[in-house]
């Protein structure tokens, strides 16, 4: 993205991330998230995002990946290395893929989990809590109900607020639009828009989802096999013929096109 150090909130610079010493995921990925911008990262599954997000949140580590070669510099600090601990007190947080609430906990004590590394005093954490119940109304319907009885657009809510209770500089969204409804998935999507708006929070999405994704960002960017294929504004990418049949399933004649009906898939695409 074409921006001055200065402006981006997120670096990431040629990094190539390997698990176990043996398996290279990820091949010289260049990204940056500039500081109040919606940020997306695009491709179908196995393309290597979840694991640019891990890097990126120091969630490496757990799984026996390790960042072998560049680095990423999150508000001006060096965070390759860091674990994720670290990482989320310099802002910097992240909502997995698949929600994992903790599903014998309330609602409410769900949320309130989300601010334990924060040291801004009880009054600000209380004043932030009843924010999330203003930024999801659906939530203070069930605030005393176990986490694992709610919905999977509840639960998605529940992490996402958690999540803002860390007071992050930057949230990072794993597949926020996994295994949910379109209707659900609008809602999501609606509410991520508002907290980059309102909490003026910068946003950081991976999701398989390109047309809802390229809605709402600024700006995006597409990944094939652990590479950078493809960048550019969200109009852009939108206009793009090729992300328009490939990622998003719109022919020339409007219709829809699998991926199984295209047989020269990687030969048509121009970025290959």
């Amino acid at each position: 993205m074409k921006n001055t150090t200065e402006e981006n909130l997120l670096e990431v610079n040629n990094i190539e991330v390997v698990y176990n010493d043996i398996v290279q995921v990820l091949r010289g990925v260049s990204l940056s998230v500039p500081k109040g911008s919606i940020v997306a990262l695009l491709g179908t599954n196995g393309a290597g995002k979840t694991t640019t997000l891990r890097a990126v949140s120091g969630l490496l580590k757990p799984e026996n990946g390790a960042v072998k070669e560049g680095f990423i510099k999150f508000n001006g600090t060096e965070t390759t290395n860091l674990l994720g601990t670290d990482v989320v007190k310099l802002g910097a947080v992240m909502v997995p893929e698949g929600r994992r609430v903790f599903k014998h906990l309330t609602v409410n004590e769900n949320i309130r989990v989300g601010s334990i590394t924060r040291k801004d005093g009880n009054q600000k954490i209380r004043e932030d809590l009843e924010l999330m119940y203003r930024h999801f109304p659906r939530l203070s319907n069930v605030t005393n109900r176990m986490a694992g009885y709610s919905s999977g657009g509840e639960q998605q809510m529940i992490a996402i607020a958690r999540a803002l209770m860390a007071a992050p500089k930057m949230l990072m969204l794993d597949e926020p639009s996994l295994g949910l409804a379109p209707l659900l998935v609008k809602e999501i999507f609606e509410n991520i828009e508002r907290i980059n708006r309102e909490l003026e929070t910068t946003i950081f999405v991976v999701e398989q989802n390109a047309k809802i994704a390229l809605a709402i960002c600024d700006y995006a960017y597409i990944m094939e096999s652990g590479k950078i294929v493809l960048e550019g504004t969200s109009e852009d990418l939108q206009n793009n013929p090729d992300v328009k049949e490939f990622y998003m399933g719109i022919t020339k004649g409007g219709g829809r096109k699998s991926f199984k009906d295209v047989k020269s898939y990687k030969r048509r695409k121009r970025w290959m």
